[in-house]
C-alpha cells in the first residue's frame, strides 16, 4: 500500500491504526516522570513487558501468527519439507572436514560424515526438481522448498530451490551457539522462532511432501513426530521420502518395532525409502498425479 492510499484509508476510518498510534506516541517527547517510566509504554511497543514469563501465550500467538500470514502474502499455498543432519559435509567441504580429524577415532566418524555427503548432492538435486515444476493451483504456489534454514542438508535445499530460480523457505531456531541462516534462503522468506514446537507446527502446517536425510537428534524428533501424526489420524497421508536405507536400518530397527508389537507392520508403509531425488520425486509425482516430470 502506497503512502497516499495510507492516507485514503485513513478517512474512511472512524479510529488510528494502531501503527499511527505509536507513530505519535514515539513523536511525543518524554519530559516528565510518568512519561519515562515503562509503565507507560504502549503494550505492543513494550518489549520487557512482552518477554515477562506471563506473556508467553501470546508469545506463542505471534510466533504461530507472524510465518503464517506473511507466507499467505508471499502466495505459498504448500511446501516440501527437507529435513536432515547439519553436520554432513558438502562434497567440496569433505576433504576439509577429514583434515580437521586428530585422532584414528575422530577420523573414523569424520569419515562417516564424509561418506554422506552424496546425500547433499540429492537434496540440492531434489529441491531443484521440485522448484523447476513451478506447480500453481489456485493461484498460490505449491510444493516451495522448506527447511531448517541451516547448513549441511538444509542449506542443500535452499542451494537446490536458488539455482532453479525459486524462492525457498527457511525456518531457524534460536540456539545458544551462533546458528545464522544459510545464504541460499530468499531472505523475507527467513523465519527465526524461540519455540521448538511452534517451529515445527509450521514445518507441517503447509507439507504436501517431507524428504528425510540422514540426522541426529533434531531430524529424529521432527520425523517420529511427523510418523505420529499420521499413525494417529491427526494429519493426512503425504510422501514421507526416507534416503539412505542403509544409514536408516543400522540406527533404527524398525522391522523389530513391529515384531515387538509397539507399531502396526502396516505403519511401516508411512514412509517410502529411496536413494536419490529422481526417485523421490517421482513418488511425489505419482502420489498427487502431478502433470510434471
Amino acid at each position: 500500500m502506497t503512502e497516499e492510499e495510507k492516507q485514503h484509508d485513513l478517512t474512511k476510518r472512524k479510529f488510528y491504526k494502531a501503527e499511527q498510534e505509536a507513530g505519535f506516541a514515539d513523536s511525543q517527547p518524554k519530559t516528565t516522570p510518568q512519561q519515562q517510566d515503562p509503565a507507560y509504554r504502549l503494550a505492543f511497543r513494550d518489549t520487557d513487558f512482552l518477554l515477562r514469563e506471563e506473556l508467553r501465550p501470546v508469545r506463542f500467538q505471534l510466533e504461530l501468527l507472524k510465518p503464517d500470514m506473511l507466507l499467505d502474502e508471499a502466495g505459498i499455498g504448500s511446501t516440501f519439507v527437507i529435513y536432515g543432519s547439519a553436520r554432513i559435509p558438502s562434497p567440496d567441504q569433505a576433504e576439509a572436514a577429514l583434515a580437521v580429524a586428530t585422532t584414528p577415532e575422530k577420523k573414523a566418524v569424520v569419515e562417516r560424515l564424509v561418506a554422506k555427503a552424496q546425500y547433499y548432492e540429492e537434496a540440492r538435486k531434489l529441491a531443484h526438481r521440485a522448484s523447476s515444476c513451478g506447480v500453481v493451483e489456485d493461484g498460490k504456489r505449491q510444493f516451495v522448498i522448506c527447511s531448517g534454514g541451516g547448513p549441511s542438508i538444509m542449506e542443500a535445499a535452499n542451494r537446490g530451490a536458488q539455482e532453479a530460480g525459486a524462492e525457498s523457505i527457511g525456518l531457524n531456531i534460536v540456539l545458544p551457539h551462533e546458528q545464522a541462516p544459510n545464504s541460499y534462503v530468499t531472505p523475507h522468506l527467513s523465519f527465526q522462532f524461540h519455540y521448538f514446537a511452534l517451529r515445527k507446527m509450521h514445518f507441517l502446517l503447509r507439507a504436501r511432501a517431507v524428504a528425510v536425510f540422514p540426522g541426529g537428534f533434531g531430524t529424529f524428533d521432527e520425523f517420529f513426530e511427523l510418523l505420529t501424526l499420521i499413525q494417529t489420524g491427526k494429519m493426512k497421508p503425504i510422501p514421507i521420502l526416507l534416503f539412505g536405507k542403509d544409514y536408516w536400518n543400522r540406527v533404527i530397527n524398525f522391522q523389530a518395532l513391529a515384531e515387538e508389537g509397539v507399531i502396526n507392520f502396516e505403519d511401516l508403509e508411512l514412509f517410502t525409502p529411496v536413494e536419490t531425488a529422481d526417485e523421490a520425486w517421482a513418488h511425489v509425482v505419482k502420489f498427487y498425479d502431478l502433470d510434471c516430470g
